[in-house]
């Protein structure tokens, strides 16, 4: 059974006053103590010393506690939304690193408020637009205005793959950060591999030295990174042109390079693109998620993603480490 400590100060509401009365309590016996054996001379000497004292120690714990009433205001700032507020975190104590935590915390949950107010508007814009176009399709069909001819019926259906497109992907990423997508690592060829995820593609060329290059990793979660790559490169490539995807065994690891000879991104962009919802200035219909979940399926694999200096066009390099 737990022994319950006793706390006979917790009735008091205030911190100050707590160390005020502690400190008090020991001036008054201690003051008791030479009171007796002292003469009238040194007992005025002795109110006096206990009064300055119990006037320094709210001094002093005036300062002690601010933090603790600063964080006590900003939480109810963040009660109310407002995850803004930053506690003055100068001392090197308890009460410091108190205060430095709570402003840690306080950034992680501005930043997370922040990203859900963003999704929500993206997603939000991003289902609008085919939404918007189905319906008018949908709503031409049912006044007489176009007849349900092949024709129409495609474009319905293309809005209808968009919209469960973007419903895949945003699952996809949500799994994805969530963790709750544990790897599987096999080992496989490299080359058939590839062969495989862009057989689709009539563009796309791969290269892999040596030719009977293998890796361990997830099989998915790999055939995620290089389709969103290659279907980002072919997108952007200028029709006709050819999309390299090349392999590379190195110290490092694995090294997957996917590069077109489009407009490229700009260096002050080549840290944002792989955010969600960034298109890097493209207006072709994509959601802008395809680069994210590539991120995000090369870091469970431990490893890296970075777009490369390359002229013309881009060229985007994927380190994936050995196992």
């Amino acid at each position: 059974m737990t022994r319950t400590i006793p706390r006979p100060l917790d009735a008091l509401t205030s911190f100050k006053l707590k160390v005020s009365l502690i400190v008090g309590v020991v001036l008054v016996v201690a003051s008791v103590v030479f009171w007796i054996g002292a003469g009238w001379q040194f007992r005025y000497a002795l109110v006096a010393a206990l009064v300055m004292s119990l006037v320094a120690v709210q001094v002093l714990a005036h300062g002690m506690t601010s933090p603790l009433r600063e964080m006590t205001s900003a939480a109810k700032a963040m009660a109310r939304g407002d995850y803004s507020t930053r506690v003055r975190a100068t001392s090197r104590d308890e009460v410091g690193q108190l205060a430095a935590a709570f402003n840690t915390m306080s950034h992680d949950l501005e930043a997370a408020d922040t990203y859900r107010r963003e999704l929500i508007g993206n997603v939000s814009h991003e289902l609008k637009t085919p939404i918007a176009a189905l319906r008018a399709v949908l709503e031409n069909m049912v006044d007489g205005v176009t007849v349900p001819d092949r024709t129409s019926l495609e474009l319905a259906l293309r809005q209808t793959e968009r919209l469960g497109d973007l419903v895949t992907e945003l699952l996809d990423l949500s799994r994805l950060e969530g963790g709750v997508l544990p790897l599987r690592p096999e080992s496989f060829a490299v080359g058939s591999f590839l062969d495989e995820v862009t057989v689709e593609y009539a563009c796309v060329r791969a290269d892999v030295d040596p030719a009977d290059l293998t890796v361990t990793a997830d099989r998915s979660r790999l055939t995620q990174v290089v389709t969103n790559l290659v279907e980002n490169a072919v997108r952007h490539a200028p029709a006709g042109s050819e999309v390299t995807v090349s392999a590379r065994a190195t110290s490092a690891g694995l090294h997957l390079e996917v590069a077109d000879a489009g407009p490229g991104i700009a260096p002050e962009e080549r840290l944002s693109v792989f955010d969600r919802f960034t298109r890097g200035g493209a207006t072709d219909g994509s959601t802008g998620l395809g680069l994210a979940i590539a991120r995000w399926a090369t870091e469970l694999h431990g490893g890296t993603i970075e777009v490369l200096d390359h002229s013309p066009g881009c060229r985007i390099r994927v380190t994936v480490p050995h196992a």
